[in-house]
């Protein structure tokens, strides 16, 4: 009777171990966002430094990286004058941060935006 709790045991633990491993290795996404409508994104990333650089390598010239962890982000241009207004943001949901993405660039003054790029980093 020992001997088969010691082995539920082991697969207990064993299975908890490649869960951790699964969930942190896999933890770290980042948007870049550029001028013009340059633009990078990364996503499940084992780690927040590889997926700025991934990123960062996607968007042209000088680009601000935004994290995201276990979340969404969206970036939005102005159809119409890519060089003019955007807007970007991170949420839990893939929706909430296109609409919010959406909104900002209305706010910062365009007026034909649209969703450039999107994405969703693993949940852990």
């Amino acid at each position: 009777m020992i001997g088969v709790l010691w082995a539920c045991l082991r697969v207990l633990v064993i299975g908890a171990v490649l869960m951790f491993n699964i969930q942190i290795s896999h933890s770290a996404g980042a948007l870049a966002i550029g001028s013009c409508g340059a633009y990078g994104y990364s996503y499940d990333y084992p780690n927040g430094t590889a997926a700025k650089a991934s990123a960062r390598k996607q968007c042209n010239g000088d680009c601000k990286i935004i994290d995201v962890r276990k979340s969404c982000g969206a970036i939005a241009v102005d159809a119409k004058a890519t060089c003019g207004a955007h807007g970007y943001a991170v949420a839990r949901q893939l929706g909430q941060a296109q609409n919010t993405a959406l909104r900002q660039c209305y706010t910062n003054g365009g007026r034909d935006c649209m969703i450039r790029a999107f994405m969703c980093d693993a949940r852990g």
